[in-house]
């Protein structure tokens, strides 16, 4: 997995993180769930790059 693309998983899952609880602190579903969502891609986008990463070796 290049260091790149598991920078950008591990940042997307961040933000969606910080989405999720600020949604929750100020009470707003519809963040909440978006924040959600970008984690979950987050998560995805990571899974997928260790598959990569095992199937070149």
């Amino acid at each position: 997995m290049s260091a790149k693309n598991r920078a950008k998983a591990k940042a997307q899952q961040v933000k969606g993180q910080v989405k999720e609880t600020t949604g929750k602190a100020v009470g707003d579903r519809r963040m909440q769930a978006e924040g959600r969502a970008d984690k979950v891609k987050g998560e995805i986008h990571e899974a997928v790059e260790k598959v990569k990463g095992t199937r070149k070796k």
